[in-house]
């Protein structure tokens, strides 16, 4: 069975700095039409940078959507025309203050597919070398140092609830132990 849903009509209802919002007539497989509404974003990239020790750099900021404060791993939206690598590299340095003399591509990730195009490019970063933060302006962070055995006891007591976060410290605690290459 085909399950591609065809847009029939398409209106732009909003258009902002971070987002868009289309609302969408579509013809569903069977012939019938729904409403579908979409967040249009350009995606980012994050990056689970891991010292020498094991340990995870995590960035701990207020999240208003949620009126909560995460803990994540350091992440950005992509710039027009950036490429993801280049993202998650300038969002490590600017969250924390490291740069990494390697960087991987870990995952891919759709933020929530039901509604929104955001995707995520996840990396893992090794050899980290120091220096200083430099959040942009408006950005209230720190940067916490935490054991990859510890983030995963938080995941499962749900303290760390950030989906990017969690996929990103499962895969790298499966890298620490040898259990996935990449």
């Amino acid at each position: 069975m085909d399950y591609e849903e065809k847009t029939v009509s398409k209106k732009n209802v909003y258009d902002g700095n971070i987002i868009e919002v289309d609302v969408l007539k579509v013809s569903q497989p069977d012939g019938r039409e729904a409403t579908r509404e979409i967040v249009r974003h350009s995606g980012g990239a994050a990056v689970v940078p891991i010292s020498d020790k094991g340990e995870v750099y995590l960035v701990r900021q207020y999240r208003k959507p949620v009126e909560i404060e995460l803990l994540e791993i350091p992440a950005g939206k992509l710039d027009k025309g950036e490429e993801p690598l280049e993202c998650a590299k300038r969002e490590l340095k600017e969250e924390t203050g490291l740069e990494a003399k390697k960087m991987r591509h870990l995952i891919d990730l759709y933020c929530a597919p039901g509604y929104s195009s955001e995707k995520v490019y996840i990396y893992v970063a090794t050899d980290l070398i120091e220096g200083e933060a430099c959040a942009d302006e408006g950005e209230f962070i720190s940067t916490e140092k935490i054991p990859i055995h510890e983030l995963v006891k938080m995941i499962i007591n749900n303290e760390i609830t950030d989906a990017k976060t969690v996929a990103g410290i499962l895969l790298a605690e499966k890298i620490i132990k040898g259990e996935i290459e990449i």
